[in-house]
């Protein structure tokens, strides 16, 4: 092997797989010119599910560069990517009956709890006395409850939330993520985070030996 040969790794942050046996290809990508180098290291092993119930396991990009040295001494590594990888190992779905019932099982609770708080918000700030009110003193006769107050405020509430979360059925209305999206991107970064260091503090990160 030349000794100037170099091979980049861009690990990614979080991995799902079903397999027992961990590559190094399971983990990100690799790019090296000496294509013999580049094989071994995609089939590289770097950790394996041993117990039954075991469903995570984390890794240090140092494990990796160490077992990468052994094998070839003079081979330089650059890592473009993470630190450290979580992999999670998923079991397929056997019953597509189950997975079509946890769908809608989420999908009535992501429709009826919505409605459940805005049902109670309103009565909580009384908006049908408030929209009442408001029609009388306009218009100087008593509303009927079913005014063009309520049918805006419906059709402005449906518009807002179908802007909120930049959706219309499967489309996208803009390029721009919605704000459910940046909140679901900073808990995950955050879960991550209190994974790798309880991990790191438990002593259970596959790292470099010391």
């Amino acid at each position: 092997m030349a000794a100037q040969e170099t091979l980049y790794l861009k690990l990614e942050r979080n991995v799902e797989t079903d397999r027992t046996d961990i590559r190094l290809s399971d983990l990100g990508k690799l790019v090296c010119a000496n294509k013999n180098i580049l094989a071994r290291a995609k089939s590289l092993k770097v950790c394996t599910f041993r117990e039954k119930g075991q469903e995570r396991c984390i890794i240090s990009v140092m494990k990796i560069l160490e077992t990468l040295q052994e094998l070839w001494p003079s081979l330089q590594v650059e890592n473009l990517g993470e630190t450290e990888v979580i992999v999670e190992r998923v079991r397929t779905e056997k019953s597509p009956f189950l997975l079509r019932l946890k769908i809608v099982f989420v999908s009535l609770i992501c429709f009826f709890g919505p409605a459940f708080t805005i049902m109670a918000f309103h009565n909580d700030i009384g908006i049908s006395s408030v929209f009442r009110k408001i029609y009388e003193m306009i218009t100087g006769s008593p509303s009927d409850g079913v005014t063009i107050l309520e049918l805006s405020y419906s059709i402005g509430l449906a518009v807002g939330i179908i802007l909120f979360f930049n959706h219309i059925g499967g489309r996208r209305i803009t390029k721009d993520p919605t704000p459910i999206e940046v909140e679901m991107r900073i808990y995950e970064d955050q879960v991550n985070s209190a994974l790798v260091e309880t991990a790191d503090r438990e002593g259970k990160m596959i790292d470099a030996s010391e």
